[in-house]
């Protein structure tokens, strides 16, 4: 079977649902059907199958570089996603000129799936074998070891493949690969590298992990520099990222809408390996079943072993700090935070819309601050801790606070939601009132049991010092890992076993939503707003975590809770 009529049997099967497949994918295949029969009328493009076959059997000459199949000294042997993918690419031309329909490319699919090899063999077929005098073609990446994994494995290939040398005159350096006869140059390139890169006449493009690019800049520099080529070619490969305020992400938005027809652009051609947006509603199908996986791995069980993502897939079920990885780089599914600290889905489990704090006056508490600067939140959560069949539940109230303008401004309807519902606190002015925390503060010591509370000691300096006067137990609480991990990990355990109760609270909820976990060497975690995501707020669920810290300080646990409750409260002062 030829290349091409490989190519077109994998549309069908697509299409057919022979192979598990997104929606993306069956409107691709759908594309390239429906373009087929627009190239009999006076549409300008045609499909070329000898430039199709061509591409596919230069890579297919090409030497396997690593494993077990490079010890064996196989050749590449591409799979039918594999054919379908060059043979578009390389095989649609203008019927006037011949010269290549397709100028960018973007593609997106799981890790493991051999996108660097793929990306690797068409490099050295643009390189060597295009008909292009003096072609630059650049592997491109963030970073400089990301951008050199595609150029080494080239390297690699034309190391191996004496018919390159022989034949096609490429030739290696520490730096390059090149081809003297046409003065034609491959090389890696990162924004990393600084510099404006001026100067480049780019033919073609290989950019590796779109999503990690924080900035659009390098692919800007790479596109406007091919205006002086006949047939440019910018290719983007990735998986799925955080970023949805990124290059990737806008080019994945646009790519959707050309394959939705609600956008035209011949000159783009793309594939999109994910999961349908019914797969994520089920969560025990996504993390279970096979057939979903298959939808963003084309090379199911050719490089991407099915026990090994079945494993990845049960460690992302039960630990929600593994499932977002999981998500971006195995099912190719966008997320708004890098490592989600919560399952959403038990906190939701925990609220309790008929929880009343007013029901827990003269019960023992603690307290977290987290105060503001003008534009956040400033949060003030309260602790009860309750033994219940032997094993302590903790009981959480919030308040948050804004100044007025904050919650005014037009960007905030969110926050003007929430204040006329009365879950904020709004302060006049433009900044927060603390005098108004301040009175609360002191409703609290005289209605509960306050053992301590603890603060963030940012902006705090003159609040703490006035509590504290007032007889108010005021506890430092520095931001650091040191005093943040036990008692995130402690949070994160009540919730998933159900003995954290909040009423429910939608700020709160929001907030949990926003934190994303950071871990170091050590398996500490600390918490952090998405960089991405500027606007997510995360202040109640630090003071949250504060309160947590002083409980858990105090030492008591399940055994001696009964012997702390009956100890003697604070006094509060005049």
């Amino acid at each position: 079977m030829k290349h091409h009529e490989m190519a077109h049997l994998y549309a069908e099967d697509i299409l057919s649902e022979a192979i598990p497949s997104c929606i993306y994918m069956k409107k691709a295949a759908q594309r390239y059907l429906d373009d087929l029969t627009r190239a009999s009328t006076e549409w300008p493009y045609e499909y070329n199958t000898e430039l199709a076959n061509r591409v596919c059997r230069f890579v297919e000459l090409l030497p396997h570089i690593k494993g077990e199949l490079a010890r064996q000294k196989k050749n590449l042997q591409l799979e039918p996603w594999q054919a379908f993918t060059l043979c578009n690419i390389f095989g649609w031309v203008h019927k006037s000129t011949g010269l290549r329909r397709f100028s960018e490319v973007y593609q997106e699919l799981g890790r493991k799936n051999g996108k660097s090899t793929l990306l690797s063999g068409a490099g050295l077929y643009l390189l060597a074998a295009d008909q292009e005098e003096g072609a630059e073609v650049y592997c491109c990446a963030s970073d400089r070891e990301q951008a050199k994994l595609v150029w080494n494995d080239s390297r690699r290939m034309v190391d191996k493949c004496s018919g390159l040398k022989e034949t096609l005159g490429v030739e290696t350096s520490a730096h390059s690969i090149h081809v003297f006869q046409t003065s034609s140059v491959m090389k890696a390139l990162s924004r990393e590298q600084g510099g404006n890169h001026d100067g480049l006449n780019t033919h073609a493009a290989l950019i590796d992990e779109l999503h990690a690019h924080k900035t659009r800049d390098l692919f800007d520099v790479i596109e406007s520099s091919m205006g002086a080529r006949t047939q440019p070619l910018l290719w983007s490969i990735t998986t799925a990222g955080f970023n949805t305020s990124g290059i990737c992400f806008e080019k994945r938005d646009f790519a959707i809408k050309v394959l939705d027809g609600a956008a035209t652009a011949d000159n783009l051609f793309t594939v999109i390996y994910t999961v349908d947006p019914d797969d994520l509603k089920d969560l025990n199908s996504l993390f279970t079943d096979p057939a979903i996986w298959q939808k963003a791995n084309p090379n199911w069980g050719v490089s991407v072993r099915p026990e090994f993502i079945e494993k990845a897939a049960e460690r992302a079920r039960q630990d929600t700090k593994t499932r977002n990885n999981f998500l971006t780089k195995h099912l190719c599914v966008w997320t708004n935070t890098e490592s989600a600290w919560i399952d959403m889905a038990a906190l939701n489990r925990c609220a309790d819309p008929s929880l009343c704090i007013d029901d827990f006056k003269g019960e023992v508490a603690y307290k977290g601050t987290d105060l503001a600067s003008k534009a956040d939140f400033a949060s003030d959560m309260i602790i009860f801790p309750k033994i219940i069949d032997g094993l302590t539940h903790i009981y959480a109230f919030g308040r948050h606070y804004l100044p007025e303008d904050t919650v005014a401004d037009s960007q905030n309807a969110a926050y003007r939601a929430w204040a006329d519902d009365g879950k904020i606190s709004v302060t006049d002015g433009n900044i927060t009132d603390y005098q108004q925390i301040l009175d609360d503060f002191m409703k609290d010591a005289e209605d509960f049991q306050l053992r301590e509370c603890g603060y963030d000691p940012y902006n705090a300096n003159q609040f703490t010092s006035e509590l504290t006067q007032k007889g108010v137990i005021m506890v430092e609480v520095p931001q650091t890992v040191r005093y943040l991990s036990e008692p995130m990990k402690e949070i994160d355990a009540l919730i998933r076993a159900g003995r954290f109760h909040y009423d429910g609270c939608p700020i709160l909820t929001w907030m949990f939503s926003n934190v994303t976990c950071q871990e170091d060497r050590n398996e500490n975690i600390y918490p952090r707003k998405s960089r991405n995501q500027k606007a997510n707020k995360i202040d109640g669920v630090v003071a949250l975590i504060i309160a947590m810290n002083r409980f858990l300080s105090s030492g008591v646990s399940e055994n001696s809770l009964d012997r702390f409750l009956n100890s003697e409260p604070i006094t509060i002062g005049l």
